[in-house]
């Protein structure tokens, strides 16, 4: 249900907090009632904005407005079974909107730290932690160049849609299992997704837009990372 009002423009003064306030609406993902967001819908200019509009703005393309369909399966399954963060410290990696990191806290992560280098995501986070009610740390650098993971649980929501991210984040994630984390991503199929070293937790179907994804219903799985062999 909407609950904000429409901004006329994209623009916001490039003030990444008040560029999400001003382009977004503060929505619950149809899979998850319990969340609420700031994302872009039909009613605001950012929905159709095209990347070379945003280039030329000198704007990221904003990834973190949408609520994709492996975020929410994968803040889904965690709502589902909070067994599987409860009580640890759960990193979410390359958080965007934070939907997961948000899910983990509210289902009782004992400390939930969200990764994003694009500084209207990280705007975005804090505003949606803030209208959440839910503590969620923000790391503002790239995770995946460290090479000690402290974390017990890590989440990744739809991060298989090109060629260098899929491979770069895969790996990581399959060392950061062999280490002992328990790794978990949602994804709806993505062209880049692993075709081994995955074990399937639970599948949803995800309700989307043809304006975000090929139909309007997403079969999309949650899967657990295996370690490198």
């Amino acid at each position: 249900m909407n609950t904000g009002a429409a901004a006329p423009a994209i623009g916001a003064g490039r003030d990444p907090a008040a560029f999400v306030r001003a382009n977004t609406m503060l929505e619950s993902p149809r899979l998850l009632p319990e969340l609420k967001l700031h994302v872009a819908s039909e009613v605001v200019p950012l929905w159709e904005a095209t990347q070379e509009e945003l280039t030329a703005q000198g704007l990221p393309p904003p990834y973190w407005a949408f609520a994709w369909a492996g975020g929410q399966a994968l803040a889904r399954y965690i709502l589902d079974t909070p067994e599987s963060v409860l009580g640890r410290r759960v990193l979410d990696f390359a958080t965007g909107s934070g939907m997961v990191a948000l899910a983990a806290r509210k289902a009782g992560a004992a400390r939930v730290e969200a990764s994003e280098i694009d500084p209207f995501a990280c705007a975005a986070v804090t505003l949606n932690a803030e209208a959440n009610a839910l503590a969620v740390e923000l790391l503002r650098e790239d995770v995946l160049k460290r090479s000690l993971c402290p974390w017990q649980v890590i989440l990744a929501g739809d991060i298989c849609y090109e060629t260098p991210m899929a491979e770069r984040a895969i790996a990581w994630l399959r060392a950061a299992a062999g280490a002992g984390a328990t790794v978990i991503i949602g994804d709806p199929g993505r062209n880049y997704l692993p075709a081994s070293g995955l074990e399937k937790l639970a599948t949803y179907t995800v309700p989307t837009t043809r304006e975000m994804e090929d139909s309007e219903l997403r079969e999309t799985s949650v899967w657990r990372v295996l370690p490198n062999a």
